[in-house]
């Protein structure tokens, strides 16, 4: 099966499994319909991708993975209705359609994002039960630290504290490393630990994923500057907007690109001095050095 193929199918089965995870939900004030609204708007579907083929590589069945691949999907997904509220990025857009509260309005959007947090864990306490406990719990955790203080809502902490103010490369560096890397790192690592891989193998996944995390954003930020706002399917121009220092306003363009082969290429080398069969994610990463949207 080529790679594009494989990339349908995974996708394929995260949305099925999305829905599935849902099927018969009453709604409680729009709140499941808010819920919904944003977790199966489409999009990229990186995170469970990750998580799926880091646990093929490892070895490991794919549908075991697959409820601990979907609960990254609602934790990112949260995290995005949460990043475009008023008080955060202030975003009207997202996917190509208006962003969580400007449909359901603001408290609305809060509760959307706290539920689809809770689901993450309630999905790989009620579903990831073809793991041994231990290795459930392993996982659960290893999702907890990326999601919160010490990964993800560190780093939105530290973007919201850094506008309007002069960053060094280091800081953007750590910022980002945080609140896109941490769940990036996370999905890759789950999927390790659901195959039952070591810490050697462990270890090569998170740092495959953490340059693969600082490449991608990397070129969300060129996107902000000379992406096409119809591809993108949200604004350009909004951390210039929102004072934001990224690694375009540091480097520049052209450096920028730069960075981003070479974060990419060392992520494919990381690999390939662990694993035999990386043919997929490396792909993926060559795939995402080019992407417009």
């Amino acid at each position: 099966m080529m790679y594009e193929e494989v990339l349908r199918a995974d996708r394929a089965l995260v949305e099925d499994y999305l829905r599935h995870c849902f099927a018969g939900r009453e709604s409680r004030a729009d709140l499941y319909d808010a819920m919904l609204y944003s977790l199966l708007a489409g999009g990229k579907r990186l995170r469970p991708v990750l998580t799926l083929e880091t646990c093929r590589m490892c070895g490991g069945d794919v549908n075991t993975a697959l409820p601990f691949a979907c609960a990254v999907e609602m934790v990112h997904t949260y995290s995005l209705i949460h990043d475009d509220l008023p008080c955060m990025d202030d975003d009207d857009l997202r996917r190509g359609r208006p962003t969580n509260h400007k449909v359901y309005g603001e408290a609305t959007a809060v509760l959307a994002g706290d539920a689809l947090l809770t689901a993450a864990f309630e999905t790989i306490a009620e579903h990831g039960t073809a793991l041994s406990a231990k290795r459930a719990l392993e996982a659960a955790a290893c999702l907890g630290r990326a999601a919160g203080a010490r990964g993800m809502v560190g780093g939105q902490a530290l973007d919201m504290a850094g506008e309007g103010h002069s960053l060094a490369l280091s800081e953007v560096e750590e910022l980002q490393r945080l609140k896109t890397g941490a769940l990036i790192s996370a999905a890759a690592e789950i999927g390790c630990i659901v195959a039952g891989g070591g810490e050697q193998e462990r270890k090569a996944v998170r740092q495959y994923a953490q340059l693969l995390g600082l490449a991608f954003q990397i070129r969300d930020d060129m996107l902000d500057v000379n992406g096409d706002e119809a591809k993108l399917g949200k604004p350009v121009g909004s951390d210039a907007a929102n004072e934001k220092v990224t690694f375009v306003s540091l480097k520049g363009i052209e450096e920028s690109e730069k960075l981003v082969c070479e974060k990419t290429e060392a992520a494919k080398e990381t690999l390939r001095n662990t694993f035999e069969d990386t043919g997929f994610l490396c792909w993926l990463a060559d795939k995402l050095v080019k992407r417009e949207k």
